[in-house]
């Protein structure tokens, strides 16, 4: 296979930038052109809820590289255009600024966009978290609040009450599950979570979907419940997890089903790549298709894009792997955490707050999950074979 003369990358974050250099690490010397909806230099987003949130790193030090680093890559990066459609046959991408970008492979690494609730866009005092200016917007309204509301109690919705709770705000964590991360941990490790989360201080309204917020002169006031209680806020927050940003793929001709559905190799169409939060592919091992939301996966999965764009043709085969930080705990998963899975603690103790659980389903390995263990976690890994992983992870 011949190495194309230019490669397109849409998406100028972690999986975007992993895929530039990956492609220079591998002796590639064609031309690269990254396109980036945001202003922004590339920068790590799982500071955003935690760090950057709090105040304790400057904004800055989220960048992913300095402005040498990036240009030691000698890439042509165009930052605050975002692409607006995709020619396939044509491998040419326009943009809301009306550049047209055409090259010999594209990978798209677009990532998410968050969901949202009805009538948000009107009210001041409501947030969403997924880019640097979303994480200095709430910071500065967290300075000043009385009254927090978290609406969702996923990964970034728990981080995000962690974090308030730490700058002293008063704090609501409100959403379906019984516990948070309830679907991702397990009801052990999402009881434990819980239980952290009332001793520091926040107030949990779980296992009723959040209906609605309420407004006065334009102006959040709360949340309302599905119970029909109202939960009063002056600032609220609404991470009810994100879907892959693909409508301006719309019309394209790719497979657009809960992300760019590719092969085994992450290719979706002759020339055509997708890496990161916003690809579907085919895991040989696992057995279906796939698509994982974390930073680990991210920066993996652009460097087999990069390998197979210039013909490894290998496919890529990860174990799934998220982390997550909330006040004290670092908690680990690597797997998957099946509801109906036998869990044993392997290590440590719940109690003291430090252990590694394994998670089996009919006499396999599914999961492992290391709470303020990851040493030990990781070590467990080589456990995890075969199928029985799939569940949950597609």
């Amino acid at each position: 296979m011949t190495a194309p003369d230019h490669v397109l990358v849409v998406g100028a974050s972690a999986a975007g930038l992993a895929t530039v250099e990956a492609l220079r690490r591998k002796g590639y010397a064609g031309q690269v052109t990254v396109l980036g909806a945001e202003p922004h230099l590339p920068y790590d987003r799982p500071p955003l809820s935690k760090q950057v949130l709090s105040g304790g790193w400057e904004p800055q030090r989220a960048q992913l590289r300095s402005m040498d680093a990036l240009n030691a890559l000698e890439a042509e990066f165009v930052f605050g255009d975002a692409a607006t459609g995709l020619d396939v046959p044509g491998r040419a991408v326009r943009t809301a600024s009306g550049r047209v970008l055409s090259a010999d492979a594209v990978v798209v690494a677009t990532g998410l966009r968050p969901r949202t609730l009805p009538g948000q866009d009107e009210m001041a005092g409501v947030h969403l978290l997924r880019t640097l200016d979303d994480a200095l917007a709430l910071r500065t309204e967290l300075l000043s609040c009385a009254r927090l509301v978290v609406v969702g109690d996923g990964v970034l919705g728990a981080e995000i009450a962690a974090t308030a709770r730490g700058m002293g705000v008063p704090v609501t964590l409100a959403g379906p599950q019984p516990a948070p991360l309830a679907g991702q941990l397990g009801r052990p490790a999402a009881g434990l979570l819980a239980e952290l989360h009332a001793e520091r201080g926040v107030g949990l309204r779980l296992g009723t979907a959040v209906r609605g917020l309420t407004e006065r002169h334009g102006r959040v006031t709360g949340v309302r419940l599905e119970s029909g209680d109202v939960l009063p806020a002056d600032v609220v927050v609404v991470a009810l997890g994100s879907v892959p940003a693909t409508r301006w793929l719309d019309g394209s001709g790719l497979d657009l089903d809960n992300g760019v559905v590719c092969d085994s190799r992450c290719r979706a169409a002759d020339g055509i790549y997708a890496a990161g939060d916003v690809a579907r592919w085919r895991h040989e091992t696992l057995g279906g298709l796939v698509r994982l939301e974390n930073r680990t996966n991210a920066t993996e999965q652009a460097i087999a894009v990069a390998g197979n764009i210039l013909g490894d043709d290998r496919a890529y085969t990860p174990i799934p792997y998220f982390w997550t930080d909330q006040f004290d705990a670092k908690i680990h998963v690597h797997g998957t955490l099946s509801p109906d899975a036998d869990v044993s603690i392997v290590e440590g103790s719940p109690a003291e707050r430090r252990f590694v659980s394994v998670h089996r389903r009919d006499g396999r390995t599914t999961g492992v999950l290391g709470w303020n263990m990851p040493k030990q976690a990781r070590q467990r890994r080589q456990e995890l074979t075969g199928t029985s992983l799939l569940a949950g992870s597609a």
